[in-house]
């Protein structure tokens, strides 16, 4: 079963899209022209909330100028094009300056979210090739050499802040010196942009290269799925960390000119009500773990809410958020889905052209600029009305389709294409009813979608099966109320050694410390053996059972 085709017929909507095609297919695509220089200086470009509700504006002319100093200053570090640069900074006004700034010198941003541990960070260094480390002084102890961080690593270190170590750059004297007086550097539609690094079941997390022209996809979903307007104050609560959060939090926001906020601190359910309040929030996206923790708070809901728009993304919206935020918040969740490889494809869209009433656990239909398809289960052919299959995008009818494969990977990228080339696979479960509208059943893999976050089992396991008393462990995700699944690992200890409360706290900590904070298991199993086929492959499905 097949979507309907881009916009549903509203020649409004297509015409659109062809103009975001157009606009960023140009064979002179600046990035830093596109998300900053032509937009008005005076307009707010970023509203930074920290955890005591004070704030910090800073608009579109500060924004370059600011950039472009620090882009002279990265330039005399020997930032060019194609440079791999990484930051492991917070969301403050230092993030878009820095991205801002690497993107006029066409170097290519590594986004490490702040949470990961020091095995994580530098998987994605040394995958990345990176050459540079913008990070501030809280996260700086992640990067000092250790277990999981090379002594003499060949990249440079950036510090915001005091906790400077002998032989680090200091931030502010790279962001003070003269301002780079070139015009931005243009990537045209092929450039990169962004280097991402998704998770997977088995293997290391694996490199998504996002191109410019991805600009077009992420500037539609801004437009059509969330329905940002002028007079929106708009919030994507979602981490920069992440795509979700990186894409439409950031870029998209500055690609069409409007202001987004970025709060400067970790998640609170009474400061995130705070800030609906006190902002005026109207154009709310948030993971689903969001909604559930602030209704599970029993805090009372502030009667100054001015919510017109409610989206949510990263993991299954369950119906019961959608009634909580009904009858609470005044208005209902809306389900969206993508993915870091290729952005927002399918959602219950809320712009008047495309919305329609929601249907109980639909994701919603095709975004404009995609066709969504249910394969059958055996064949690379449509599967019929109602009958779970697998969820593919239909390549040619997709003109914002913009993912590039795997980084070094050309064997992996195949995977995720059939009917020679023509439908990329999602890898989720689903089906479609005879209006469009898309249905989750579940993943094809055993990726944790755990509380907006996507966690491969082997990042985890890895981390495990470097303790001394750990034989081997396998790791699954189990359902979860609150956080959507949990992580829960399985672990067969050595001979002579026994299982303990103290040992499993151990593991949790490693994995905490030295992989990423939301990833660690929070329940583990001692078993005396891993279930696993005549080949030797673990049977993840059995102990899922065996949890249960």
């Amino acid at each position: 079963m097949t979507a309907d085709r881009t916009g549903r017929g509203d020649p409004s909507v297509q015409q659109r899209v062809e103009e975001l095609v157009d606009q960023y297919s140009a064979a002179d695509l600046a990035v830093a022209e596109a998300l900053c220089d032509r937009h008005p200086a005076d307009r707010v470009a970023v509203t930074v909330v920290r955890a005591g509700t004070t704030s910090q504006d800073l608009s579109y002319g500060e924004l370059r100028r600011r950039s472009e100093q620090l882009a002279g200053g990265l330039a005399r570090l020997g930032v060019r094009a194609g440079t791999r640069v990484a930051t492991l900074l917070p969301k403050g006004v230092e993030l878009p300056i820095t991205l801002l700034a690497m993107w006029r010198l066409g170097a290519v941003h590594v986004p490490l979210f702040t949470a990961f541990g020091a095995q994580a960070i530098a998987l994605r260094l040394a995958a990345s090739g990176a050459e540079l480390v913008v990070c501030d002084s809280q996260q700086r102890p992640k990067l000092d050499a250790g277990p999981d961080m090379p002594a003499d690593p060949p990249w440079r270190i950036v510090v915001l802040g005091a906790d400077a170590r002998e032989g680090d750059i200091p931030f502010d004297g790279v962001a003070s010196g003269p301002a780079r007086a070139a015009a931005p550097h243009a990537q045209g539609p092929e450039g990169p942009v962004i280097q991402f690094y998704t998770s997977g079941t088995t293997g290391n997390p694996k490199g998504v290269v996002v191109p410019a022209r991805a600009l077009a996809g992420i500037h539609a979903y801004y437009e059509f799925g969330l329905d940002v307007r002028a007079d929106d104050v708009y919030w994507n609560a979602a981490d920069p960390g992440w795509a979700y959060g990186l894409f439409y939090a950031v870029v998209a926001p500055l690609a069409a000119g409007r202001r987004t906020i970025l709060l400067d601190g970790p998640f609170a359910p009474e400061l995130f009500l705070r800030v609906l309040r006190d902002l005026g929030v109207s154009n709310l996206a948030a993971a689903p773990t969001a909604f559930r923790a602030v209704r599970s708070s029993g805090l009372p809901i502030p009667d100054r809410l001015v919510l017109r728009a409610v989206s949510s993304a990263g993991e299954p919206l369950t119906p019961d958020i959608i009634e909580w935020s009904t009858s609470v918040l005044g208005v209902p969740v809306h389900d969206h889905f993508g993915q870091t490889e290729v952005g927002m494809v399918v959602a219950n869209s809320h712009h008047p052209e495309l919305r329609a009433p929601l249907r109980p656990a639909s994701m919603g239909r095709a975004l404009p600029g995609f066709t969504a398809v249910v394969l059958d289960p055996d064949a690379d052919v449509p599967a019929a009305v109602g009958t779970v299959g697998r969820v593919a995008l239909d390549v040619p009818a997709s003109p914002l389709f913009c993912f590039t494969g795997y980084h070094q990977d050309a064997e992996l990228t195949a995977q995720r294409y059939a009917g020679d080339g023509r439908y990329y696979l999602t890898g989720d479960s689903g089906h479609m009813d005879a209006d469009g509208f898309l249905f989750f059943t579940g993943r094809d893999d055993d990726v944790i979608l755990s509380a907006g976050y996507r966690i491969g089992p082997f990042d985890v396991e890895s981390v495990l099966c470097t303790h001394q008393a750990v034989a081997e462990c396998a790791v699954v995700g189990l359902p979860d109320q609150l956080r959507g699944e949990v992580v829960t690992a399985f672990v067969v200890l050595r001979q002579d050694t026994e299982p303990s409360e103290a040992l499993a706290d151990e593991l949790q900590t490693m994995v905490r410390t030295r992989y990423a904070a939301h990833a660690y298991p929070r329940r583990i199993d001692f078993v005396p053996a891993l279930p696993k086929t005549p080949s030797g492959k673990v049977q993840r499905f059995l102990l899922r059972q065996h949890a249960r």
